[in-house]
């Protein structure tokens, strides 16, 4: 531990007995069973404390392939996390008076429309950030996902119009991607910049965010940069950054352990520079953090949570009778977490380079607790326990599935012949998908999204799995047909 950090933690010791619980030496430990428990190849960490980043670390490898250690500079996707700079950058406009949170979408974006007309007439800019739209659970994001389709960012939003509701407007949350996309749009449109150049330009460069780019693609001159690991049929491999660019105002943004303390400084000081200077006003800075749309809460459990919901690109609850204002994100092969308790002034960062949101979760609540002054829960034992449970149940379902598909392939005359399914099937946004059939073996492969390609099994008189090639995804899918 340098001379800079130990001084640090001596402060923080003697001041108050905030984080004096978790020393260099626990952090490590706990950091290093985290990454062994679930199989992550490398963490960086970060908290940051009243107005300072006072810890910062990297731990193992940013790829298997290479074997090149993670440090305080290793830029990985935050994904979602992005999500803050887009409300923030609209927030920026509105101090400028070029926008209202409340102003229609279609006052500047004339082309955008929802599947009801009333709400395309109705949907605001606030609306866009909020995740009460009406759509389903990630309704559209096979047009980004997986990385390698051939959706524009154009047709993606104009394809909105056929995703179809599964709920009233603005009556419950649904995590939404495309929406954000489309906020991206209302910055370009307004600003004159493209998204990704007013993150960089009018947001990370004043920030003093030095090596953050606003998408995986505008990485320059800069090797420092994870590999991303997802488990593949039981075993770690090495999968390709997994983000399309046409999404990035939703989760493109590239960074590491210390430009994200200056953000979450500049955060936690109400959107001001340490010299006071304002990137966004206090008024729409606050803004952001206020409840927006409600979530459910059941037991409030270990942090006596009696409130959660969404703000503006942050999700928001109380824990231990303080606010908490908090985000994650998400891609193939790399998930992070920023959590906020702006009351103590207490910020941490987790950035991991494989999926397991649970290794996450058990530095950050661990760290958590230690400034909070709460006894040690055993925050790891408890992820692990859930972890492995539910690799359990996943298997055993799998293990049934497969077992089903094993005992029809020996039958024969039970459900459609191959030659009943073949053939071109069309949808509004998603487009061409083919089944096909080569000496008797099903294929499904999708003409937009060429990834998304596997082999078709029966399972039942009128469904079918479709198996990937690519066994990274870990999410095989039920392909059922209906006469």
């Amino acid at each position: 531990m340098n001379k800079k950090i130990t001084f640090s933690f001596l402060l923080l010791f003697t001041s108050s007995f905030l984080f004096a619980q978790l020393s260099q030496s626990s952090t490590d430990s706990l950091v290093t069973a985290t990454m062994k428990a679930f199989d992550v190849p490398g963490i960086a960490v970060g908290v940051v404390k009243d107005g300072k980043l006072v810890f910062a670390k990297g731990y193992g490898v940013r790829s298997i392939t290479t074997g090149q250690p993670v440090d305080t500079k290793t830029l990985f996707g935050i994904a979602s996390n992005s999500k803050a700079f887009t409300a923030n950058a609209l927030g920026m406009l509105a101090d400028e008076g070029k926008i209202k949170w409340d102003d229609k979408v279609t006052d500047y974006l004339p082309g955008f429309q929802m599947f009801d007309p009333y709400v395309t007439r109705e949907f605001t800019i606030r609306d866009l950030l909020t995740h009460r739209s009406g759509l389903g659970l990630g309704a559209g994001d096979l047009m980004f996902f997986p990385d390698g389709g051939n959706f524009s960012r154009d047709e993606a939003i104009y394809n909105i119009r056929f995703l179809q509701p599964v709920s009233s407007y603005r009556s419950k949350f649904d995590y939404d991607n495309n929406l954000y996309m489309v906020a991206g749009e209302v910055i370009k449109k307004v600003s004159g910049l493209e998204w990704e150049e007013f993150v960089e330009t009018r947001m990370m460069k004043p920030v003093g965010m030095q090596t953050s780019t606003a998408s995986w693609n505008r990485i320059k001159n800069n090797n420092n940069v994870i590999d991303a690991h997802a488990p593949a049929d039981g075993k770690l491999v090495q999968i390709p950054h997994d983000w399309n660019p046409i999404v990035n105002a939703a989760g493109g943004i590239m960074s590491n352990i210390e430009d994200l303390g200056k953000w979450l400084i500049l955060q936690m000081n109400d959107g001001a520079y340490p010299n006071g200077q304002h990137l966004i006003s206090k008024k729409n800075h606050a803004e952001t953090w206020q409840l927006q749309t409600i979530l459910p809460v059941g037991n409030p459990g270990y942090y006596n949570t009696h409130f959660s919901g969404y703000g503006l690109g942050w999700f928001l609850k109380d824990v231990k009778g303080y606010k908490q204002v908090s985000h994650t994100g998400g891609l193939a092969g790399t998930v992070t977490q920023i959590t906020l308790m702006p009351e103590i002034n207490l910020g941490i960062i987790v950035l991991t380079n494989q999926q397991q949101g649970v290794a996450f979760s058990t530095i950050t609540n661990t760290i958590l607790d230690s400034y909070l002054g709460l006894p040690d829960h055993n925050w790891l034992s408890l992820y692990k326990t859930r972890y492995n449970n539910g690799n359990r149940e996943a298997d055993s379902i799998k293990a049934v599935i497969s077992a089903t598909i094993s005992k029809l392939q020996k039958e024969k005359g039970a459900g459609f012949s191959p030659l009943n399914i073949t053939g071109s099937y069309k949808d509004a946004w998603f487009g061409q998908v083919n089944i096909t059939n080569t000496n008797g073996k099903l294929e499904f492969s999708s003409v937009k999204s060429p990834r998304l390609k596997g082999e078709l099994l029966r399972y039942s008189t009128t469904t079918y799995i479709v198996r990937w090639y690519d066994r990274s995804f870990d999410a095989d899918a039920y392909c059922v047909f209906t006469l």
